[in-house]
């Protein structure tokens, strides 16, 4: 029983220090807001893990974004919305926008593109919205979470029908809350 509070002592102590934003209940986010995107997957590796952006992905427990940052290095990636698009943010870079290709050739793939650079042939780039309690979905769609990624990171898809997108395997649904930014960091990802 000792070793059980001991545990869930350390737990919240390691959760207490974590650089990256918290979530805190204060509504819907208002449409202009920037935030940052956070894995919620009870029991799981990935509960509570920030989203980091690199090489025109989006990825879980990355060790380093090696984005071009306005204030320094970043720990984790900050968005937003606008008109259906989900962007990366940028204050003083060209803007990077998200992509979903939900094809069977592309299996839920979830990416970015920078400036004018087309989106894949079925890629959709609107349709990205936050709900009531700032859940990120497409179209309705959730989110996967697949180990054993670049830098012993967790890439991340958007759910379809497959449950083991690009052959990976040991995936995990996820949902995607977003968590206001009140001071961004403005950067270019790695394409």
């Amino acid at each position: 029983m000792q070793s059980k509070a001991l545990l869930a002592m350390t737990w919240l102590f390691l959760s207490a220090c974590n650089a990256a934003p918290q979530a805190t209940p204060s509504g819907p986010l208002a449409p202009s807001a920037k935030f940052s995107l956070m894995a919620l997957r009870s029991a799981s590796e990935v509960h509570f893990a920030s989203f980091g952006a690199a090489k025109s992905s989006l990825f879980l427990h990355l060790p380093a974004q090696n984005a071009s940052c306005d204030a320094g290095e970043a720990d984790y990636a900050t968005f937003y919305l606008q008109d259906g698009g989900l962007y990366l943010y940028a204050a003083s870079a060209t803007p990077q926008q998200l992509f979903a290709d939900r094809s069977g050739m592309g299996q839920g793939k979830l990416g970015y593109t920078t400036g004018a650079q087309p989106a894949p042939r079925n890629g959709e780039r609107t349709c990205f919205e936050l709900d009531e309690y700032n859940d990120l979905t497409l179209n309705g769609a959730g989110f996967l979470a697949c180990p054993n990624s670049i830098d012993g990171a967790w890439s991340v898809w958007v759910a379809t029908d497959v449950a083991q997108p690009a052959g990976n395997e040991g995936c995990l649904g996820i949902s995607v809350r977003a968590v206001e930014i009140s001071e961004p960091n403005g950067c270019a990802y790695t394409e």
